[in-house]
């Protein structure tokens, strides 16, 4: 199980289920995780930061910390689940703090975030735990069964995760979804076995002196991307990957790329001692900002999809193209696309328009009969009959016509709908 902690809140989620049965059924493996049956060119990996190279060996005590990592080779929306050992499901991405989950191409994505103001912690129980990564062109939409912002998970046990993310993937095209799993063990400080009782020891025979302690120790450093700036104390000393001489005691430790954030660790070696450095870089966060103000106060709006606040909203947003709806009750809907650029402010005034009512009015006169909404002439009829759209808060219709008396009608409309009226008018 993963703890999202802040400040000592906790928060888990998980996904839900929606959807129709498909030609192609997702298939479920033993291990009850999802697999996309069809050939895809979209791409998701994912991996645990004990374990780039994914070989599943990587362990946790509980109570300590991890990192999950995802990377995709297309734009696509990414969905992170933990599985833990007794089948309890955590929703890691989504989460009630972290909502962004669309990735670029080529990204690679830590979760938590590095300075992000929660993190992911073991609580067991021991054994195997899985992290699923289940990738998609489209978003899914997970409010039906999870509610990310409660942290309430209402699926559990991996057969039945799988169950529920095949329905949910079925309604979309079956190349434009994918799957990856990694696994790691989760276990507890092993205890300290008792000291031996000191035996009577035979006096020692003359040793010859012992050979010099080696001067120097070894230092690897790797990353992804691969072809890193390495620095050491402050000196350039090659690329990554990388293997060099360093004198034992501590040392600090940079890995630099352009288009990166740098990766500082801090390593103290023993003489002779070996250590490993392995940076997964992080893309540097460029962001724009999103301005978005509509007629109608408190409007919401939407980006990508997601529900991201109310009008008058700004937003800082990574560089990328967005779709942006705005939504009041008794409107049309807005909808615009903006691309967002690094440094830079894009503003969106949305217009939004009443709702509108159609009248379809039919008369006893067959000759033209003028129709008044709200004292303004809005048609004259035609054959007995008229089709004309209103605002849906009239309230009152006049009818006149030669020789006729004239018909007044109380009006109580409903936006987006057609309201039939029938009118007999009387002689004079």
């Amino acid at each position: 199980m993963k703890r999202i902690n802040a400040k000592g809140l906790l928060a888990t989620a998980l996904l839900s289920l929606t959807g129709m049965l498909a030609l192609a059924q997702p298939r479920i493996t033993p291990q009850g995780i999802i697999v996309n049956p069809v050939p895809t060119d979209l791409q998701v990996k994912t991996w645990v930061d004990k374990d780039p190279g994914k070989t599943g060996n990587s362990s946790y005590r509980i109570g300590e910390n991890i990192a999950i990592y995802a990377q995709v080779n297309q734009d696509a929306y990414v969905y992170l689940f933990n599985i833990n050992a007794d089948g309890k499901i955590d929703l890691i991405l989504p989460n009630s703090f972290s909502r962004d989950n669309f990735l670029r191409a080529g990204e690679t994505r830590r979760f938590p975030p590095q300075g992000a103001n929660y993190q992911f912690t073991i609580s067991g129980p021991e054994g195997q735990d899985q992290v699923l990564a289940v990738a998609s062109k489209q978003p899914l939409s997970l409010s039906d069964i999870a509610d990310v912002e409660r942290g309430q998970v209402r699926v559990q046990g991996a057969e039945n995760l799988a169950r529920a993310l095949s329905i949910v993937v079925t309604p979309i095209p079956q190349q434009s979804w994918v799957s990856d799993v990694a696994t790691y063990w989760v276990g507890r400080v092993a205890a300290q076995p008792p000291l031996p009782t000191p035996q009577p020891q035979p006096s020692p025979r003359p040793t010859p002196p012992a050979p010099p302690a080696p001067s120097s120790a070894t230092l690897n450093v790797n990353s992804t991307p691969q072809g890193a700036q390495v620095i050491v104390n402050g000196q350039v000393v090659g690329q990554t990957p990388l293997s060099i001489s360093i004198r034992p005691g501590r040392s600090e430790v940079e890995v630099r790329l352009r288009g990166y954030t740098p990766y500082l660790t801090t390593v103290q070696p023993r003489p002779g001692e070996s250590v490993n450095v392995f940076a997964t870089l992080q893309p540097e966060v460029r962001n724009g900002t999103l301005l978005v103000n509509s007629n109608v106060g408190g409007a919401e709006v939407w980006i990508n999809g997601a529900r991201s606040g109310r009008t008058p909203l700004q937003l800082s947003l990574r560089e990328g193209t967005y779709e942006v709806v705005v939504r009041a009750g008794g409107y049309n809907e807005f909808r615009t696309n903006v691309r967002i650029e690094a440094d830079r402010t894009v503003r969106v005034d949305a217009r939004l328009t009443p709702l509108q009512t159609t009248l379809e009015i039919s008369v006893n006169v067959n000759g033209p009969v003028r129709i008044f909404v709200d004292g303004s002439e809005v048609g004259t009829t035609q054959n007995g009959f008229l089709r004309v759209t209103v605002n849906p808060n009239a309230r009152e219709l006049v009818a006149l016509a030669p020789g006729y008396r004239a018909e007044v009608l109380r009006l109580r409309l409903d936006p987006g709908d057609t309201e039939r009226i029938r009118l007999n008018m009387d002689r004079l």
